[in-house]
């Protein structure tokens, strides 16, 4: 079993912000395999379902970003998996180009409140995550505005192709493992 999370925010004047794109990249994964992730629990949004021959629960916190952890830590807990093997996490990052995408078997949170918060609750770094470009703080231009601004028409067209990188990314990590992700999807750009 898997635990798939995507980090955001909850409510409309979030909708489609960079900061979503973890949300909105759950969304396209769970419309994918016809999950529906409307279940309110561990003080978040959840779905079960299968990708492939691997059950997954999907995962949005409703804590707010910089509280993700406290939502991660009670589905992890509650179904007692490996983090380290188990979960899988999606979220936005300003230190990649719009669209793009890395993935990584563990890491520190690099400035995101949200993998912070996580790391936190958790008590380790060593988590699978896809990380998904929104791009770089513009100068002049505070972070946190930018983050919860919305894409461009051009940077929309460019996340969401980059969104179905990363659904693909969590499916080959399901199928052949982290590694396997790492080495078809960080050089595909």
């Amino acid at each position: 079993m898997y635990i798939i999370v995507g980090l955001g925010n909850p409510g409309k004047e979030y909708e489609h912000t960079r900061h979503n794109t973890g949300f909105d990249t759950l969304d396209m994964l769970a419309e994918k395999y016809g999950i529906s992730v409307k279940e309110l629990k561990f003080k978040g949004m959840v779905g079960k379902g299968m990708i492939g021959t691997e059950k997954v629960v999907l995962v949005k916190p409703l804590t707010f970003m910089n509280a993700s952890g406290d939502c991660v830590r009670a589905v992890t807990d509650f179904y007692k998996i490996d983090v380290e093997h188990e979960l899988v996490v999606v979220y936005d990052d300003i230190a990649l180009p719009v669209g793009r995408i890395r993935v990584r078997p563990k890491g520190s949170a690099g400035g995101h409140n949200g993998v912070k918060s996580m790391i936190a609750q958790l008590g380790t770094e060593v988590f699978p995550r896809v990380r998904v470009g929104v791009g770089g703080v513009p100068d002049g231009r505070d972070q946190i505005n930018h983050v919860l601004g919305r894409f461009s028409k051009e940077d929309r067209a460019a996340v969401e192709k980059g969104m179905e990188r990363a659904v693909k990314a969590v499916e080959i990590i399901l199928k052949s493992g982290v590694d396997e992700a790492m080495n078809c999807c960080n050089a595909a750009e």
